[in-house]
């Protein structure tokens, strides 16, 4: 399970009240309506496990051969993703190995690809418009790099993830390349528990039926009105966002790093807007690893401006009895007091004390603790940050799912190349 706990205080009068459970009934009505389709797709995507078997069965062997699986895709078509392998890869013994090109950066794609061999590896390629120029731009690479011929068996080594009817889905219909499509409704960066998620996830061999089963789980509780923490939470933000502008999250544990980088797309491409009164809104995210980072940034959190919260994640139990030895350093006898503790009790004590040292200084902290990292818990997180956007987005009298900041440099990018 997860647990949520703030130390900041929120002063509840009627009106407060009244806007919490206003924004509250906006997110029942954007689910009912089918205005985001997030809402639905712990429930929805269930039925993408018996289509993604069923492939993994009959597609003439491909799937038992190969070791790996390369993902396509950049920003909300491999995040969400990518996050959940960081998380859960080191649980698993028997995984098919996940290889993700983003980034057109020639260096790093020329490093992955010599790493990659066609014959055993399944190629998935996800853009929800069809047209995402680094994805499209990095499948033509690939297709020149490994000769792919879709008159032959390559045909089976490739899947499509896309809009129905984009111009990926009518590519791979005419190849004869298998494709799952995303619901129109689901925005790339809320779209982790659709086929953009579970169909190379399920492939790599994770069991994605439990990880919608917990975002199921924190949905229905959400929506019984058992998870009132998060309003308080999005409302505390939100009505402050002037005087605390930037929201940092200190997660502890390496395996966290994909998540936070998923986090800040979440966040900052949904709440960084223009309200309806014209003004210009938002939240900055900031995410950093702990115990790394705070040999640096905390500098700033403690002694810098007083404009940043701070949400912690912490896992209780990293389920690895890795220990301290019990060995004295001679002239470094001053570290001894932590010999013999485990590595997960010390880098626990390091969150909860840097947790103290800010409420000391009254700067508003709240924590997310995970009993332990299981793929039900990663769904109940997803679902947690999701519905505090959509939650803060409601306050904040914005529209959550456009994105027209991005879109505005994607046609100056098209007119740049236009012009050469």
């Amino acid at each position: 399970m997860i647990t949520f706990e703030k130390d900041y205080d929120i002063k509840l009068d009627e009106e407060c009240k009244k806007e919490i459970s206003n924004a509250f009934g906006y997110l029942i009505h954007e689910k009912e309506k089918g205005i985001s389709g997030y809402y639905n797709l712990p429930y929805d995507s269930l039925n993408l496990l018996e289509e993604v078997e069923n492939f993994m069965e009959n597609e003439d062997g491909v799937y038992l051969s190969a070791k790996h699986i390369v993902v396509i895709g950049i920003g909300g078509s491999s995040l969400g993703t990518k996050a959940i392998d960081s998380m859960l890869k080191h649980k698993y013994k028997d995984l098919k190995e996940m290889i993700f090109l983003e980034n057109p950066d020639p260096v790093s794609l020329s490093i992955s690809l010599s790493k990659i061999k066609k014959e055993n590896s399944i190629f998935v390629v996800i853009s929800k418009s069809g047209g995402t120029i680094e994805t499209m731009s990095i499948f033509k690479l690939v297709i020149e790099y490994f000769n792919f011929d879709f008159s032959t068996i390559d045909s089976k080594r490739v899947i499509a993830i896309s809009d129905e009817g984009s111009p990926l889905c009518k590519f791979a219909d005419e190849n004869s390349i298998k494709a799952f499509t995303i619901p129109k409704n689901v925005g790339g960066r809320f779209s982790v528990l659709s086929a953009v998620g579970v169909v190379p996830l399920t492939l790599a061999g994770y069991n994605t039926k439990d990880i919608l089963k917990g975002a199921q789980e924190f949905l229905d509780s959400f929506f019984a009105n058992k998870e009132e923490h998060l309003g308080l939470k999005a409302y505390f933000l939100t009505k402050n966002y002037k005087k605390y502008p930037i929201n940092v999250l200190f997660s502890y544990g390496d395996f966290l790093e994909d998540f936070t980088k998923w986090f800040i797309q979440l966040w900052a491409e949904s709440l960084g807007k223009i309200d309806k009164e014209g003004k210009n809104v938002g939240l900055t995210p900031v995410a950093h690893i702990g115990s790394v980072d705070q040999h640096s940034f905390l500098q700033l959190i403690m002694q810098g401006p007083r404009d940043k919260t701070v949400t912690f994640i912490k896992i209780e139990d990293f389920e690895n009895s890795l220990k301290i030895p019990n060995i004295s350093l001679k002239y470094i006898e001053k570290t001894n007091f932590a010999n013999g503790y485990s590595f997960n009790e010390l880098i626990n004590a390091e969150c909860d004390a840097t947790k103290e040292s800010l409420v000391a200084k009254n700067i508003p902290v709240d924590m997310i603790t995970f009993d332990k990292l299981d793929e039900k818990n990663i769904g109940r997180v997803i679902l947690y940050f999701e519905l505090l956007t959509s939650f803060a987005g409601a306050l904040l009298s914005i529209d959550t799912y456009d994105q027209p900041g991005v879109e505005f440099g994607k046609k100056i990018l098209v007119k740049k190349f236009k012009e050469r």
